[in-house]
């Protein structure tokens, strides 16, 4: 079995791939990463929250261009997940207007995006349709 370890800090793998957000204690505003100070009301004290592992699409854009080696089309979307915004990727979908809309129910997935010398495998999380895998 190979080790896998989280691309972004915010990523739990086990036992149920999801994601924590930092939510200020003063408003409850939720962010991803490290947080020194709550953009919305500047309060400094924060706690883990788990965030819900499905959501709809609020908002999106097809890439068609980036750099090279990045593989396009694809979609950027953001997610909305129980009334926590996530800036991701959707997946297992085809990347055009026919298939990606406003308000798709979709779920939280992981992908191996790279493997070390020592099979160290880095995963990171997109979103898929929702029920449809």
């Amino acid at each position: 079995m190979s080790t896998r370890i989280p691309f972004v800090d915010y990523l739990v793998l086990d036992p149920q791939p999801h994601l924590v957000a930092a939510e200020c204690t003063g408003c409850a505003a939720r962010y991803f990463g490290r947080r020194n100070a709550c953009a919305r009301c500047s309060g400094t004290g924060f706690r883990s929250v788990d965030v819900a592992s499905s959501g709809e699409v609020r908002a999106f854009t097809i890439v068609t261009f980036a750099a090279p080696g990045v593989p396009v089309p694809f979609v950027a979307a953001v997610v909305d997940c129980d009334g926590t915004s996530v800036r991701t990727n959707l997946t297992d979908v085809d990347a055009s207007p026919e298939h990606v809309h406003l308000g798709m129910k979709v779920e939280l997935t992981t992908t191996v995006v790279g493997t070390d010398d020592d099979g160290v495998e880095a995963v990171n999380y997109a979103f898929r349709p929702a029920g449809e895998h």
